[in-house]
């Protein structure tokens, strides 16, 4: 197989993938106790994640950090040694675990409901039937397709889904805060984006210097 084919293979796969993910009302209560959590109640998102579930779990943080919503990463690993200190009662959690059975995450699980008992907990994952499903308020499924990895091991389609899911959430919070371009350009004052959303056209098509980056 050439690499073109290999390309047109996996954008097929990786498409139908994305169209195939569950539409489920968790979505609409995912994003209501987000808005209620945080934007009401003072409290931010948690996103927790392993491996490279967690880099998805930290892009979505910052991604939310940058359209309004207070959000940080926290390592479940970490939070074993004192970080799960930053949780505080009006907070809430967002996990990404695939396979539903990532064993920090579970103990994550654990951890935060022994000092907050009521903590909304919201997954993302590939497997309903899982731990992490049926511990969770919210269970966000990415559909469970295989991997296109040619092994069938390598996180691929699975890390879309999460990126993507990570995406509706964001997008859908941002509207029901009613999020401005002005809110963002308070939010991100450097780079290409910065000045597009302050309508500095010129300067973000002309860059002058290395902080004119994304």
């Amino acid at each position: 197989m050439t690499v073109k084919e290999s390309m047109r293979q996996i954008l097929l796969a990786e498409s139908q993938a994305i169209a195939s993910i569950p539409v489920t009302d968790d979505y609409d209560r995912a994003v209501s106790v987000i808005v209620e959590r945080v934007h009401r109640l003072g409290g931010k998102l948690v996103t927790s994640g392993m491996g490279k579930a967690g880099q998805i779990a930290m892009n979505i943080a910052t991604t939310f950090c940058s359209t309004g919503t207070p959000a940080v990463f926290l390592h479940p690993s970490e939070a074993q040694h004192g970080d799960l200190g930053v949780l505080r009662h009006s907070d809430v959690m967002l996990l990404i675990s695939n396979s539903g059975k990532t064993t920090e995450i579970v103990d994550l699980i654990r951890l935060a409901r022994n000092l907050y008992a009521d903590i909304p907990l919201i997954v993302i994952t590939g497997n309903p039937d899982s731990p992490l499903a049926h511990a969770t308020d919210m269970v966000l499924l990415t559909g469970g397709a295989p991997e296109v990895c040619p092994l069938g091991l390598t996180p691929t389609t699975s890390t879309t889904m999460m990126t993507v899911i990570g995406d509706i959430l964001v997008v859908n919070v941002m509207n029901a805060i009613g999020f401005t371009r002005h809110d963002y350009s308070l939010r991100h004052h450097g780079g290409y984006l910065g000045h597009v959303s302050r309508g500095d056209e010129a300067t973000a098509v002309h860059p002058t210097s290395e902080s004119s980056a994304l």
